[in-house]
């Protein structure tokens, strides 16, 4: 019977018997991943878990489904994916012997690569993505393999619902009669699940709860240990780590980077945008310190609008031997980007750029330094 799941869903059955090895850091298609396959192959693993790389709601993905197969001593091999073609894992590769689950968390491979895996590797595939745009990739209901179930909610991430599934299917697992244990243990469950609720507000980009953007920062420097191939410590760190801590490193973060950028305003000149046409606001270079420039034109926009000038911030910084000009407006009603545009470059009516000649600059702030 094909069961083919669009907003999320249940299936039955999975395992997992966790093999770690410590090479290749970044390259997905290590010797160590390939090494893992082969083991896997001639164990006759019936489970493969392959969680995207490096996303946070594939790693918790891949916690979930490490600890459900952990708990119930069920095989299998866990391996981060990569859809990018020199890191990707090939369709042969992955044709392990006695497999009969392969899970895809938080991404949905082609549709050629799905229906090829289904049919050599003759086993039961399940996704769970959470994206509009993986919505071309979904073959018909009735192209699609009895043995393919794919779900897609695109109002839960992909984390929540990896969560749930396990969570369910763990539940309808007794270890006794009486007893109907937890996924996660109590003392982590209500730290993991704010943690997912905060991956699911910027994976919907609703960018709703308090200290988002400090949480997205402090969770970032993750990245790099996404890998469970060489990095075995992945998931007892996930488990450790709450949002509470992610806000505040990302909170400090920011306030550095803040204070960075106060110390570099003490040089603003004015800038006759188009030279005069879009009318004048602050301006200030910064060389040596272009990664700054959100903040500086940020800071730069409101000293502007207080000066009674634009309340547009320019920030400007050689870039590979080019002129760059940053423009950033803390104020909605004006757009930056029609000065941008005008001259070939781009960005949205709040950020902005373009390339700028020497000559051409020089004609913006001659004569108006303050």
């Amino acid at each position: 019977m094909k069961r083919w799941l669009k907003n999320g869903g249940r299936e039955p059955s999975l395992s997992l018997f966790v093999l770690w090895f410590e090479r290749g850091r970044r390259s997905l298609r290590s010797d160590a991943a390939l090494e893992a396959i082969a083991k896997a192959s001639e164990d006759r693993v019936p489970n493969l878990v392959l969680y995207n790389y490096p996303s946070f709601s594939g790693a918790f993905s891949a916690l979930f489904a490490h600890l459900f197969h952990t708990r119930h001593s069920l095989p299998s091999l866990i391996l981060p994916f990569s859809s990018v073609p020199s890191l990707a894992f090939r369709v042969e590769e992955l044709c392990i012997q006695g497999l009969e689950t392969c899970y895809f968390l938080d991404f949905l491979p082609q549709k050629d690569f799905l229906f090829n895996l289904s049919r050599q590797s003759k086993c039961k595939v399940i996704g769970f993505d959470h994206r509009k745009s993986v919505l071309r990739k979904i073959p018909s209901a009735s192209d699609c393999p009895d043995n393919i179930t794919i779900n897609v909610n695109l109002e839960k991430s992909s984390s929540s619902a990896v969560y749930e599934y396990f969570a369910s299917k763990h539940e309808d697992t007794k270890i006794s009669c009486d007893e109907v244990p937890s996924l996660v243990d109590s003392k982590d469950k209500g730290r993991v699940e704010l943690i997912l609720k905060y991956i699911e507000d910027g994976d919907l980009r609703r960018w709703s709860l308090p200290g988002i953007r400090a949480f997205n920062i402090g969770l970032s420097e993750w990245r790099s240990r996404f890998n469970c191939v060489s990095n075995p410590y992945m998931y007892k760190q996930l488990l450790k780590l709450s949002a509470e801590d992610l806000i505040a490193k990302g909170n400090s973060y920011l306030s550095a980077r803040q204070n960075s950028a106060n110390k570099l305003l003490g040089k603003v000149f004015r800038v006759r945008l188009g030279r005069g046409f879009y009318g004048e606001c602050l301006g200030v270079r910064v060389d040596g310190n272009s990664n700054l420039s959100d903040e500086i034109g940020k800071l730069l926009s409101v000293k502007s609008a207080a000066t009674g000038l634009r309340p547009i911030g320019a920030v400007i910084f050689m870039q590979r031997n080019n002129l760059k000009m940053c423009l950033r407006s803390t104020d909605r009603a004006t757009d930056t980007s029609e000065v941008a545009k005008a001259y070939g470059g781009g960005g949205s009516p709040s950020s902005s750029s373009f390339m700028i000649r020497m000559d051409e600059y020089n004609k913006w702030i001659s004569g108006n330094l303050s």
